[in-house]
């Protein structure tokens, strides 16, 4: 039986809703699957249910000449302005970025059919989604994004359930000491190793882990590259292993310029083919001044660790690696993703490079602030005093991997 994400409930929820719903992230992250699941979910109700995909010719063909060619495909659902149906039919669209105009397609089936038609579509890339999905389907959709597995599914992947209780127990009791830490976080070094594709997580030897990251990396970025029009592919190539190298470090677009050979624009346009095939996300830094939060340069993270760490070619254990801090402030950063909204997890540096890693401010007034060290022994708390004067209503606190206590829990395991 295929394991469920966490997201799949909220997915299932929103059938409920008139909008359509679309489920993008980056390629083998999951989401034919889900749509898979989905179908089964909806036969058993007793709905009425199809599921295609636009990867077939004779499918994409007809549609791309007529939306209403996809009920070649599929019963057709009654026309509202005329007749009366007793429940909407279901029809579920796997890479619905191959239409030429996904945009008028699903527009153009919502306006003439809603409420007697609700669609389910995937779509790999949102640099598609961004660029086809125009303003006309404001209203009429929402998007889910299917991110790779985080740490707390990947416990349920690799079905340790008891360990997944745990870690939840941690979380919710300050000064709990777990008789499951060690091997928490040696599931834990695993992830920060492989990352979260899922396919990678299921995969049972190391050998296997890398060749399926090496898949990812050959075949499926690949992919992304063509159908962007991205036209140096190794320029394009040098730039992600770059970023993959400066996890967590300001993003310099003029530096990358020079380094890469390659003008500013191009740089850029690069940097917004990866932000929306969701290979990386840029975070902007924390300033309660919005004109000088817009003057200074952003940072920027990978998002997955087994492709970042594939990217660099290391795969060394972590205690023992030079980049130890970096490949831990990412999965960090990576944890706040799945708790707080994109927009709203930024970060704090002055001129004279005093820094926080992270600043945490929400639209309910939630906020708070996160120094990230792989080790106690290298936190000297002085030097984030001037962030707690500036901002003395932001908690600030400390993020490592390691203890200074024998039988403490890892702070990391806490957030």
């Amino acid at each position: 039986m295929d394991k469920q994400r966490f997201i799949y409930a909220n997915i299932v929820k929103h059938l409920r809703r008139k909008e359509f719903t679309i489920v993008t992230g980056a390629r083998q992250t999951g989401k034919t699957t889900i749509l898979k699941q989905l179908f089964k979910h909806l036969k058993a109700e007793g709905k009425k249910v199809w599921l295609i995909t636009f990867e077939k010719e004779e499918i994409l063909r007809g549609i791309n000449k007529d939306p209403e060619n996809i009920f070649q495909f599929t019963s057709r659902p009654k026309n509202p302005l005329f007749e009366l149906q007793d429940e909407p039919f279901y029809i579920l669209v796997d890479e619905v970025q191959y239409a030429s105009n996904p945009s008028n397609f699903l527009k153009y089936l919502y306006d003439t059919y809603q409420p007697h038609l609700k669609i389910i579509a995937t779509g790999s890339s949102s640099f598609y989604l961004d660029t086809k999905f125009k303003d006309s389907l404001s209203g009429r959709k929402r998007i889910f994004t299917l991110p790779t597995l985080s740490f707390d599914e990947y416990l349920i992947f690799k079905e340790r359930q008891y360990l997944f209780d745990e870690l939840q127990q941690i979380r919710e009791t300050p000064e709990y000491k777990s008789l499951q830490h060690i091997e928490i976080m040696q599931m834990f070094d695993d992830y920060i190793l492989y990352g979260g594709y899922p396919e990678v997580v299921l995969a049972e030897t190391r050998k296997d882990k890398l060749l399926l990251l090496e898949e990812i990396k050959n075949s499926y970025i690949k992919r992304d590259i063509f159908e962007s029009k991205v036209e140096n592919e190794q320029k394009f190539y040098q730039l992600l292993v770059v970023l993959a190298s400066q996890t967590g470090n300001l993003l310099n677009k003029f530096e990358l310029s020079k380094s890469l050979r390659i003008d500013v624009k191009t740089v850029d346009r690069y940097i917004n083919v990866l932000q929306k095939c969701f290979h990386i996300t840029i975070i902007n830094p924390f300033h309660r001044n919005l004109k000088k939060e817009l003057l200074k340069m952003p940072k920027v993270f990978l998002n997955d660790l087994g492709l970042r760490n594939l990217l660099i070619n290391n795969f060394i254990d972590i205690h023992i690696r030079s980049d130890k801090g970096q490949l831990f402030e990412n999965y960090v950063f990576l944890r706040l993703m799945q708790l707080y909204r994109e927009d709203e997890i930024k970060f704090w540096r002055t001129a004279d490079q005093k820094e926080v890693d992270f600043v945490v401010n929400t639209s309910t007034g939630t906020s708070l602030a996160l120094e990230v060290k792989f080790s106690p022994d290298n936190l000297n708390r002085k030097k984030y005093n001037k962030f707690i004067q500036s901002y003395p209503d932001i908690p600030l606190s400390y993020v490592t991997y390691e203890t200074n206590e024998i039988g403490n829990v890892s702070s990391v395991l806490k957030i």
